[in-house]
């Protein structure tokens, strides 16, 4: 049994929380961008489009998260591409992240009056006008909240990404507590952490959405 101080456990378990902060951040502003594209095929008036977004996010929200990263771990090289373990980590979270977030926007373009869009026409405003200037502002206001909600799964959905060699906060404590021993020390310092990330934003969401509902 290698001989680790509880301030050597620490340490490493705040280093490994630093790519679980970075793998968090990359895939909800990836997740975004993606989500931001299948939101516009969603609302779409081409049917098509709206049915290619529909099973889009059927099929991320459908299928457990730890089945996706093994596809993009394992599947994606019997195909010719050559992965790591972050790429990988990355990818999976992104799409997840983008079915997520496209449907919880959905939702606030749904809420809007449809009033909201003949203004927009009257003002001899085309589509993707009406979108970037009336709509989306507000979808975008109304679901700040339930946004940051999601955030707070995500950052606790990275510990999956250990399953596929990704190193972070959770497969380094799976490391130190082999190599000492101690699981109530080390897991108990795993969850600490991950409570101060997302306590912050869980108070945020709840704040949002409070401020929301007094507007």
């Amino acid at each position: 049994m290698i001989e680790f101080t509880l301030w050597d456990i620490v340490r490493n378990l705040l280093l490994a929380a630093r790519w679980t902060v970075l793998l968090s951040i990359v895939a909800f502003v990836g997740g975004a961008l993606v989500g931001l594209v299948i939101l516009f095929l969603r609302i779409a008036k081409n049917k098509w489009a709206r049915r290619f977004s529909s099973g889009y996010i059927a099929l991320f929200q459908g299928t457990p998260l730890l089945m996706q990263l093994f596809l993009m771990f394992f599947g994606l090289p019997m195909l010719g591409f050559r992965i790591e373990p972050w790429t990988a980590a990355v990818l999976g979270l992104t799409f997840f992240a983008s079915a997520y977030l496209a449907e919880i926007w959905r939702s606030g373009v749904d809420a809007l009056p449809r009033g909201q869009w003949d203004a927009g026409a009257s003002l001899g405003l085309h589509y993707l006008q009406e979108l970037r200037l009336i709509i989306l502002p507000q979808a975008f206001s109304i679901t700040r909240a339930p946004a940051v909600g999601f955030l707070v799964q995500l950052v606790k959905a990275t510990a999956l990404t250990s399953i596929i060699g990704f190193e972070e906060l959770v497969r380094t404590s799976n490391a130190i507590n082999n190599a000492t021993f101690e699981p109530f020390t080390v897991y108990g310092l795993v969850a600490l952490i991950f409570f101060v990330i997302c306590f912050p934003l869980t108070q945020y969401a709840r704040m949002l959405e409070a401020r929301s509902a007094r507007h």
